[in-house]
């Protein structure tokens, strides 16, 4: 049996490329996986996120612009300083190549890892929102707008590096990025939407479709600006820095021309859209919050049997930004604040919220005084445990209501329908209108 010889290889192992070099070395891939933790950790930390988009892009908007851009300032800035720190920035001069093409290839990790952990974590979080949420979407144009901000911090603090060569400079530049991050997110003017970490709060808006297009040209333009300026040679070509920062200075005049408290953000009606279900009364809840509808539902039946043919009884409850807008419409308490993954946790505290948001007059100073006042507050307090109880470990003490509650639950279902009729129609701000069951 003859043996085969394979002959041994003698092409030439394929180079690596410089940007693949650099990319798999240095601090990059630490800060896009210390990027990844703390959007995550800061996420799981808070919760309460996971059934609306814009509570998911919120929060993480917020933990990247005061967390990650920081932590990307100062690794980008540690990154930078390597070669002055090693001593061999003047042996990288003597290399052939362009000094912006070097600079670039270098500015490379400290801009893309910190970008990808970000997107990695935002789509984590954003699947698991996903089977909770009713309607809308998610914006995915302020997430990208966010990673463009974390490239950009990455390279100016990798320029800063270069230029700083001072083993402190990396964690300076971290603690001055924060405190300049944390103001501005609550400057009493337009330039809290300038700044990364923004926060709004409302749900039913969306931003405006050019903000996030500004907010990309506002920061890379002014990281590129940077990196030209420092990178290109020789010294004339350095102007050619001055068109990324006129594009930035461009892109954020519109923003700071926005309103201070509403910002980029305006109404979705399509979010608002009431949704309701066939009960009388009828509960209405938005569009946003349309998976909750049958749990809200059945929370409220015990309540809506009692009410469901009373004059006075609600003809709607109605929940949202407009709220009621209609005679006979009662608002609700925001179901989203009582659910936790699309689930109402509380049923027997959110009826209890329904009766009191019922109940809850808008009086007038000194309205409730006089003789009958502790009697009408009581008979208030009554008719509301009667109606919905509240919780044992909630709530305030109903000692001196239960001769009232006794006597309502003494009665015959059609005296309790005869006394809330009189209580529904009475004028509860005058403690002497109050019926006494």
């Amino acid at each position: 049996m003859t043996a085969t010889l394979t002959p041994p290889r003698t092409g030439k192992p394929r180079p690596v490329s410089p940007l693949r070099a650099e990319l798999r070395r240095g601090l990059g891939l630490w800060t896009g996986a210390a990027v990844l933790v703390v959007v995550l950790v800061t996420m799981y930390g808070k919760g309460g996120w996971q059934g609306r988009w814009a509570d998911t892009t919120n929060l993480l908007h917020v933990a990247a612009g005061v967390f990650c851009v920081p932590l990307a300032l100062a690794a980008g800035c540690r990154q930078g300083g390597r070669d002055g720190r090693r001593g061999t920035a003047e042996l990288w001069e003597s290399v052939p190549r362009p000094p912006l093409r070097r600079l670039l290839v270098a500015v490379a990790p400290s801009a893309l890892w910190p970008a990808a952990g970000l997107l990695l974590a935002a789509a984590v979080c954003l699947l698991s929102t996903w089977p909770y949420v009713s309607a809308g979407r998610p914006f995915l144009e302020l997430l990208a707008a966010d990673a463009a901000t974390l490239a950009a911090s990455g390279a100016l603090g990798h320029v800063t590096g270069r230029l700083v060569r001072w083993r402190l400079a990396a964690p300076l530049l971290g603690i001055v990025g924060y405190v300049v991050l944390v103001f501005s997110a609550y400057a009493e003017n337009a330039t809290r939407w300038l700044g990364p970490a923004g926060e709004h709060a409302a749900h039913w808006d969306r931003p405006v479709w050019w903000y996030a297009p500004a907010s990309v040209a506002w920061t890379a333009g002014f990281a590129l600006a940077a990196l030209l300026a420092h990178g290109l040679r020789p010294a004339r070509l350095r102007t050619l820095a001055l068109i990324p920062l006129a594009v930035a200075v461009a892109a954020a005049s519109p923003i700071l021309r926005l309103p201070q408290d509403e910002g980029p953000w305006r109404p979705d009606p399509a979010l608002a859209r009431p949704v309701c279900d066939d009960g009388v009364p009828q509960v209405c809840v938005t569009a946003l919050d349309a998976k909750l509808l049958p749990q809200v539902s059945a929370a409220l039946a015990p309540l809506n049997a009692r009410l469901k043919g009373l004059p006075s009884a609600p003809v709607r409850w109605v929940t949202g930004p407009h709220g009621a807008t209609r005679p006979g419409d009662v608002e609700l308490p925001d179901p989203w604040e009582d659910s936790v993954r699309g689930r109402l946790t509380r049923p027997d505290l959110y009826r209890n919220a329904a009766v009191t948001w019922l109940f809850s007059d808008t009086c007038e100073t000194g309205a409730l005084a006089g003789p009958a006042a502790e009697r009408a507050s009581l008979v208030h307090l009554a008719v509301t445990e009667w109606l919905a109880p509240t919780p044992e470990d909630y709530g305030p003490a109903t000692t001196g209501a239960q001769p009232y509650i006794g006597r309502l639950r003494a009665k015959s279902p059609a005296e309790q329908s005869a006394y809330l009729t009189r209580y529904l129609a009475a004028d509860t701000c005058d403690p002497d209108e109050v019926p006494v069951p």
